[in-house]
């Protein structure tokens, strides 16, 4: 492959194993856990659940109307665009282009489920028991941890020193 498509191209591997992983555990998960089914995994911290949610972030907007779920889609879309462009403009510059990417995946990810469900699959259950009782971290799946690790590396990038008042190899910042 010339190296010009492989510079435009390796920006796009990231959000595309995203979204595979994500669709595909997603489509296991539904093929062997019924709807509300819970399966342990390790005692008092991690179990698979099957889960839905219409919302966003902890199930925010999930009882909204057909009028608001729409307007929902088009914001997720619009932030799929948005997010599309800041990877394009800094593909040349490894983690960003890898913090995006992660989210892009991510993004993409909620939006397919969103297209071909109207609502996101969430499996993920993490809690601790303290005292008998157990604390649930609210469900999610592959997509919402590649977006989440993605904010932590955009965040990392911005925070930490890397090569003189913040510039990248390249110079620019």
């Amino acid at each position: 492959m010339a190296a010009g498509v492989r510079r435009v191209l390796w920006p796009l591997t990231v959000p595309a194993w995203v979204l595979a992983a994500d669709q595909a555990s997603k489509a296991w998960l539904v093929a062997s856990l019924p709807y509300g089914g819970e399966r342990n995994v390790w005692p008092g911290f991690f179990n698979l659940v099957h889960t839905r949610n219409r919302g966003v972030a902890f199930g925010f907007f999930s009882d909204a109307g057909p009028w608001s779920q729409r307007v929902l889609l088009g914001l997720v879309v619009l932030l799929v665009a948005f997010v599309a462009w800041q990877l394009a403009l800094q593909r040349a510059r490894p983690w960003p282009a890898l913090g995006l990417g992660l989210i892009l995946g991510g993004a993409l990810g909620n939006l397919a489920d969103r297209l071909v469900r109207g609502e996101v699959v969430d499996f993920l259950d993490v809690y601790v028991v303290l005292s008998g009782k157990a604390y649930h971290w609210p469900a999610f799946n592959l997509a919402d941890a590649s977006i989440t690790l993605g904010a932590v590396v955009l965040l990392g990038w911005e925070l930490l020193p890397h090569g003189g008042k913040g510039s990248d190899a390249s110079g620019s910042r």
